[in-house]
């Protein structure tokens, strides 16, 4: 994701912001609520409504926002992901495979794609996180998920915002 900045996000035609709405986070819902509000005078008043947006989603317009990212540990398919993972690629072959396997024991249990905020973590601590959240019960552990899906979209809001360099 190529940072724009806040003058040239509200510049841009509606079909454009989508788009970069929609790198940020895979809910179509999500970003045309948010692009509802647009323009936008400063970048907390987006950051805002992302957040108040994300918050008001019914549990399947989340699941569909989960869509868009890819297991820990496994081949990220998107640049956002892959750049937030990156520390995941350098760990030893058994840290992957224990990852691998408690990510599916996560979506057995959950029913959902384990989600955390991975940026500048380590696989250890994506694993040690991993193994301390299945012992959530499952309205816990929505929320937590709710919780780590609005870091990840506040960073990703953050990098988009920046200005272009």
């Amino acid at each position: 994701m190529k940072a724009v900045g806040l003058r040239d996000f509200n510049a841009a035609s509606e079909r454009q912001r989508m788009h970069l709405l929609f790198e940020v986070c895979s809910s179509t819902i999500w970003a045309r609520r948010v692009l509802a509000g647009a323009p936008f005078r400063d970048v907390d008043a987006l950051y805002d409504r992302a957040e108040r947006v994300l918050a008001e989603l019914p549990d399947a317009e989340i699941d569909a926002a989960l869509d868009g990212h890819p297991r820990i540990g496994a081949k990220a398919d998107n640049p956002s992901s892959a750049q937030e993972q990156a520390r995941v690629a350098d760990a030893d072959a058994a840290v992957k495979a224990e990852l691998a396997a408690k990510n599916r024991e996560y979506e057995d249990r959950f029913g959902y794609v384990y989600l955390v905020c991975a940026s500048g973590r380590s696989a250890e601590e994506l694993l040690a996180i991993l193994t301390d959240r299945l012992g959530n019960d499952p309205d816990t552990e929505r929320r937590v998920m709710r919780s780590e899906l609005a870091k990840i979209n506040r960073l990703r809001l953050e990098r988009l915002m920046s200005e272009p360099t």
